[in-house]
C-alpha cells in the first residue's frame, strides 16, 4: 500500500465541545416567577385579554405587546394530556415510574409542563385533578416543585 493510499484511508477526527459560553439574565417577569415559588407560590400572567399564562412570558404571544401584570393561581389543576415514562432514566425528575404531563392550574388559561407521581399508568387519566408536592427546602428553581400528585 502506498503512502497516499494510507493517508485517503485513515479518518481525520478533531474535538468538539458544543456549549453556550453565556449567562442569561430572567429579567423581573422570570425573576418574579421563580421567586413566587421559591415562597411557594405558582405566579401567572394576564394577557391583554384578560388570560392567564402559566409559566409566564414576558410578551403576549398574540398581540406581542409587553406584559407585566402577575397574578398568583392555585397549586393545583387538572391533567390535560399526559404521557407515561416506565422507566425512568438518570436525569429524570423522579427515578420511578412517572409521567409527564400538561397541567392547567386553577386560575391559569394555558398548561404547564411537569411531572406527576400518580403511582401507576392506570392511575393517570386525562381530566384527573392533582396538586403540587414542593420541596421542603425550595430556592427559585421549577424543581421547588417535586412533582404533582393526585389530589385525594
Amino acid at each position: 500500500m502506498t503512502d497516499s493510499q494510507n493517508a485517503h484511508d485513515e479518518s481525520l477526527t478533531a474535538p468538539y465541545v458544543m456549549e453556550f459560553a453565556y449567562t442569561r439574565t430572567l429579567g423581573p417577569v422570570l425573576s418574579d416567577f421563580f421567586t413566587g415559588l421559591r415562597d411557594g407560590k405558582i405566579l401567572g400572567i394576564k394577557t391583554q385579554d384578560g388570560r392567564v399564562m402559566v409559566p409566564p412570558q414576558e410578551y403576549d404571544p398574540e398581540t406581542s405587546e409587553d406584559l407585566s401584570e402577575m397574578v398568583e393561581v392555585k397549586d393545583s389543576g387538572v391533567v390535560t394530556t399526559w404521557s407515561w415514562i416506565e422507566n425512568p432514566r438518570e436525569k429524570h425528575p423522579l427515578q420511578k415510574p412517572f409521567g409527564w404531563a400538561l397541567i392547567k392550574l386553577d386560575g391559569a388559561d394555558t398548561a404547564m409542563l411537569h411531572v406527576v407521581d400518580a403511582g401507576s399508568m392506570d392511575a393517570m387519566s386525562t381530566g384527573m385533578r392533582v396538586k403540587a408536592r414542593w420541596a421542603e427546602e425550595r430556592v427559585g428553581y421549577m424543581t421547588d416543585i417535586i412533582c404533582f400528585e393526585p389530589e385525594a
